[in-house]
């Protein structure tokens, strides 16, 4: 998608469905076990309900990049509104800039799976720009264990580990699930939750 077509999915009356107004249940428990901790850079964050969290957590910085201005513009709302002190800033997640460095904790709510697999290498040396020795990435992508087709592409586990190969170690990959704004009667999509250390 291109950066106006992300701008158009924050433009509709009915939420998209990955924006559900409020974090992403298994980031609220990382955050409730005080992991999302340190310098937090979401990327790819919307209308930042990651970033609140860490933020509200104890987080001593907390970022959020994402191509879509619209979405910015929301979160930087958000923030306002609730008096939470966080940072929000128009980015490109296959190209973060040299103001997005030196991060200890990285946040991928849904981001891994949009690209396409000519694009993933370019991704992930994106991350590892931003996010020093030893740090953590908590990445949630769709699961292959979705069934059907519709919405992003599916993920093995196998995809992830292959990705993340050179220069970072796949902690752990854990089923989980997405909510989701109501599509039909579906409220929940499955998941993978992969905890990635950078070497």
């Amino acid at each position: 998608m291109t950066e106006s077509s992300w701008d158009e999915a924050y433009a509709e009356e009915t939420p998209a469905p990955w924006d559900i107004g409020r974090p992403q249940p298994a980031f609220v428990q990382l955050a409730e076990q005080g992991l999302l901790s340190g310098r937090v850079l979401d990327v790819g964050c919307g209308t930042g309900e990651q970033v609140l969290l860490a933020a509200a957590h104890g987080a001593s910085e907390a970022v959020g990049i994402d191509i879509s201005a619209r979405a910015i513009d929301k979160a930087r709302a958000k923030a306002a509104e609730s008096g939470i002190s966080a940072r929000f800033e128009v980015g490109d997640a296959l190209d973060l800039g040299p103001q997005e460095r030196g991060f200890s904790t990285m946040i991928d709510s849904g981001v891994f799976h949009v690209f396409s697999d000519e694009e993933r290498p370019r991704y992930v040396a994106s991350l590892a720009s931003a996010l020093e020795p030893g740090g953590r990435l908590y990445l949630m992508c769709f699961s292959d264990k979705q069934p059907g087709d519709f919405g992003p592409r599916r993920v093995r586990q196998e995809e992830l580990r292959d990705a993340f190969a050179d220069g970072w170690t796949v902690e752990s990959i854990t089923a989980g699930t997405f909510d989701i704004n109501p599509l039909g009667s579906t409220t929940q999509a499955q998941a993978w939750l992969a905890v990635i250390r950078r070497d």
